[in-house]
């Protein structure tokens, strides 16, 4: 099979917009999860220790939190369709993508430096899928104003080929 066409599969397969998530955010991740017949969402709040292939339909974050004083850790795909809702709680200040070490610490010393940025402007997806939706749907109606623009310059075009018609009598009061 040929990369073009696996891309194209995978790009269908993505969701129109996703939160901006890095590693070192404290996130809420709301994941659906079906036992049985029934299925209820089930909320995931934790430190996002790794982030990776962010442009990638299987891009992945990998969520891990304190319970009952055991680390727990999980991983979500962001493109799955299990996963309802990813929010974004703190931003913290790291400087590297993969946050192993914070495995073997504990306490105080497992602490982020808290940074401050826009929580609504970052959970706000909706925003950006309509914008997304606005683009298309300007572009889908300049599209014919093009075409009509192209019509409309189509007749000026014409009186140009006349123009060198009215440069003969121009010619003939320079012969007089």
């Amino acid at each position: 099979m040929s990369f073009s066409i696996l891309k194209k599969i995978g790009d269908e397969q993505k969701k129109k917009a996703v939160v901006d998530v890095r590693s070192g955010d404290t996130v809420k991740v709301t994941q659906r999860i079906k036992e049985g017949d029934k299925s209820r969402l089930q909320v995931f709040e934790g430190v996002v220790i790794r982030a990776d292939r962010k442009e990638s339909h299987t891009a992945r974050i990998t969520v891990r939190k304190i319970a009952s004083g055991v680390g727990v850790e999980k991983s979500f795909l962001l493109h799955s369709p299990l996963v309802e809702k990813i929010e974004v709680v703190k931003r913290s200040k790291v400087r590297r993508n993969n946050l192993s070490y914070l495995r073997e610490r504990s306490g105080k010393s497992a602490r982020l430096s808290a940074t401050e940025f826009d929580r609504a402007a970052v959970n706000d997806v909706a925003v950006e899928e309509e914008s997304a939706e606005e683009v298309k749907a300007e572009a889908s109606e300049e599209a014919p104003k093009a075409e009509d623009a192209a019509k409309a310059e189509a007749p000026k075009e014409e009186p140009k080929a006349e123009e060198p018609a009215k440069e003969e009598p121009k010619a003939e009061e320079k012969a007089e």
